[in-house]
């Protein structure tokens, strides 16, 4: 291979980098002859010597006229791997193991063909050599019988051919082997791809849905889409049963049923192996129904083993995660249909909190309504970042207090947080006990505030005051308390939405954009800005790094590049990971000047910062308005160039394009 950095899944390559570049588009044949081997691939490649061989004795029958053949193979340091048909291979005697041993050795020693006369027997051997760098990794060798003829040249002569013969063989059935692991990455990609749109569309799908009925059977309906395979029912506690069939009574004494109502009790997804009816393996999931007030029931699903893996459990819970939050807000707004004018404010809220799904608008909205239904001067909604220990004011109309911090112990907001009550007061300026900048700033003196609580936990505080004292009535501040329930669900659906969103775009181990994302960001960017510039960033000899310290480590070292690069670059630029261990990072409005010292930034930096250190290697591309036609894929393509270039001139390089 041109860099041993490049592997294949079963040959230990990435098969990413080995996919062939646009320029070789036409060229299949010509790109896979160019594929190759390294000594780094010798401890895997027994099973494609061994069909190469079968593949030969297939093709290659009385291939010695006038006498007795028998094939054997050793590996490159001489150790034999197979001698005549794997049916005969237990039946060679101790002296014929002798001369076969010693004909390898031979074959070894001189690097060439090698030909030993034994009594009425010839044994010959050849090397076989790598077709890129010439190395050899494996011997290919034979014994005539009764074959005179075939001494001296004539031994040499055949030996070569049939060796030539192996050596194709052996390259075919790598190639296919290659080209077959290869498609099975790219299924399982567009599969994970798959998976993932099916969650973002059953998000969507839930949070339009407003009748508990229709949440369950939208829930069953996706799942069943998803895994045709499965067995699927709900368990529902007593109070919240459904007219579908496949809604049942969980029944918290039933033997059969300890394993669901574990789940129900502890609010968490459980899985368990069991064994089916005809000895195959199924998994067993339990997934709670649950929403901010309490769980109301568990999803049973049973599936075989082989057809889910650890990403179809992140998405099931997370689907339940969404299906309990979507029926306790359905469960709600049927409630609310049997309250008076009050619970119809509730409904109409929630309808409407419910019509976006973005979390600025859900605050900013929320505000609005609270200062219409109850008729306040000021209102003020901030949210906790437990992280930093601030609240952060998120929407209000208070003049100077937008987007303001303060820490989570100050004010109201810290007094509703830290007791999760609600609270009302008549009259601030008498009761003296705690400050607050907003009635200070807005000199009112009746206020009620209530906690946000988002699953489960405290979000934030909602405050409402007026400059009259004693202006908010009892029945407002229990009012408030409800809407605040609702407004905290319409935040958790929010923030679920933008999580989502957020594992589409983003790659789960480096914590970078996914590449799908700097694509479509790099073409939106090209039509506003007059230029920018790209940087492809590949750590060099990866492959070998995975081999010597293996794939936990390797993992390590791409997270370090990945934290270089993002405190190297500017909040506006874009890093993403391109594929395998290659970074692709767009410098919006940045020209080839700017975006060299980026990279030599990048590449300096990790060099020292690494450990295990690495070395990087980046090549640059720049587009500007006027270069005739711009377009994502040519920016790629030069940067790409610029990267081989410096990949060819030694590695541990930057290159303009």
């Amino acid at each position: 291979m041109a860099d041993q950095s490049r592997g294949h899944p079963t040959l230990n390559m990435n098969i990413s980098s080995m996919l062939p570049r646009p320029e070789q588009e036409g060229g299949c044949a010509d790109w896979l002859q160019q594929l190759d081997i390294t000594a780094y691939d010798y401890p895997y490649i027994e099973p494609v010597i061994l069909q190469a061989y079968r593949d030969l004795c297939k093709n290659v029958s009385e291939i010695a006229e006038g006498g007795e053949v028998r094939f054997f193979v050793a590996h490159h340091d001489g150790e034999l791997m197979i001698s005549g048909t794997e049916e005969d291979e237990s039946s060679e005697d101790r002296g014929d193991a002798s001369h076969v041993a010693g004909i390898i050795s031979r074959c070894i020693e001189v690097a060439g063909p090698a030909v030993i006369p034994q009594g009425r027997f010839v044994y010959a051997a050849a090397p076989i050599y790598t077709r890129r760098e010439g190395e050899m990794f494996a011997v290919f060798g034979c014994r005539l019988q009764d074959a005179p003829d075939y001494e001296g040249t004539g031994a040499k002569l055949f030996i070569r051919a049939v060796a030539l013969h192996f050596r194709t063989c052996f390259y075919k059935a790598f190639e296919a082997l290659f080209i077959a692991d290869m498609l099975l990455v790219q299924q399982r990609a567009k599969r994970e791809e798959h998976r993932r749109s099916k969650l973002f569309q059953v998000v969507q799908k839930l949070h339009d849905k407003i009748d508990v009925d229709s949440v369950l059977s939208e829930v069953f309906e996706r799942v069943s889409g998803m895994y045709p395979a499965a067995k699927l029912e709900l368990l529902m506690s007593q109070d919240d049963l459904s007219r579908d069939p496949r809604v049942k009574l969980l029944q918290l004494q039933g033997p059969e049923e300890q394993f669901c109502v574990k789940a129900f009790m502890e609010g968490q997804m459980l899985s368990r192996k069991l064994h089916g009816p005809l000895g195959e393996l199924l998994l067993e999931i339990a997934a709670p129904l649950g929403g901010k007030q309490g769980v109301y029931g568990v999803f049973r699903l049973l599936i075989r083993r082989d057809l889910i893996d650890e990403f179809d459990l992140q998405l099931i819970g997370m689907l339940a995660d969404t299906a309990g939050v979507a029926f306790e807000n359905a469960k709600l707004y049927q409630q609310s249909n049997l309250l008076i004018n009050e619970l119809r404010l509730i409904n109409e809220l929630t309808k409407r909190l419910n019509q976006s799904l973005k979390l600025k608008e859900v605050f900013r909205f929320a505000s609005d309504e609270l200062l219409s239904i109850f008729q306040a001067e000021y209102c003020c909604i901030s949210q906790l970042h437990k992280e930093t220990g601030t609240f952060e004011v998120m929407s209000t109309n208070v003049p100077g207090l937008s987007k303001r911090t303060f820490p989570e112990d100050y004010g109201f907001c810290g007094l509703v947080c830290s007791t999760q009550e609600p609270i009302i007061l008549s009259d601030y300026q008498v009761y003296g006990k705690v400050s607050s900048q907003m009635m200070e700033v807005t000199k009112a003196r009746s206020l009620i505030a209530a906690p946000l609580i988002v699953r489960g936990e405290v979000n934030g505080a909602i405050m409402l005051a007026h400059r009259e004292g004693r202006y908010f009535s009892y029945d407002n501040y229990k009012l408030l308390q409800v809407l605040s329930s609702h407004i905290g669900l319409a935040i958790a659906n929010a923030l679920l939405h933008a999580e989502v969103r957020r594992m589409a775009n983003r790659d789960m181990l480096t914590g970078l954009y996914a590449r799908h994302y700097v694509d479509d960001a790099i073409q939106q960017f090209q039509k506003k800005d007059s230029n920018g510039s790209l940087i492809i960033v590949d750590i060099d000899q990866f492959k070998q790094v995975n081999d010597t310290y293996g794939h936990q480590t390797g993992d390590k070292i791409l997270q370090q590049v990945c934290t270089i690069v993002k405190s190297s670059i500017r909040k506006t630029d874009i890093a993403a990971r391109w594929g395998g261990e290659e970074l692709a990072i767009y410098l919006p409005g940045a020209d080839a000047e700017n975006a060299y010292r980026i990279a030599e930034t990048i590449r300096l930096r990790a060099a020292m910062d690494t450990d295990p250190a690495v070395t990087v290697s980046c090549g640059i591309a720049e587009w500007a308005q006027g270069d005739g036609k711009v377009s994502v894929e040519s920016l790629f393509y030069e940067a790409d160039m610029a990267l081989y270039k410096a990949k060819n001139n030694g590695r541990n390089q930057t290159q303009l394009g």
